[in-house]
């Protein structure tokens, strides 16, 4: 579970940024995106498949 640590003085709002950017770095929203729909077993290989090719095409660079 991701923590941020508010001090006594600290606005809030800066408390708050550190957090979303914590959980953006963590990969955490990008999964929640995911998860948010469900997805059959067949698009998720599809999307895998799709998401590998990606990266091949990119290594190739």
């Amino acid at each position: 579970m991701t923590k941020v640590l508010v001090g006594q003085n600290e606005n809030l709002d800066k408390a708050l940024r550190r957090l979303k950017k914590k959980i953006e770095r963590e990969g955490i929203l990008k999964i929640l995106k995911q998860r948010k729909h469900y997805e059959k077993p067949s698009e998720i290989k599809r999307r895998e498949k799709r998401n590998s090719a990606k990266k091949k095409a990119q290594a190739k660079f």
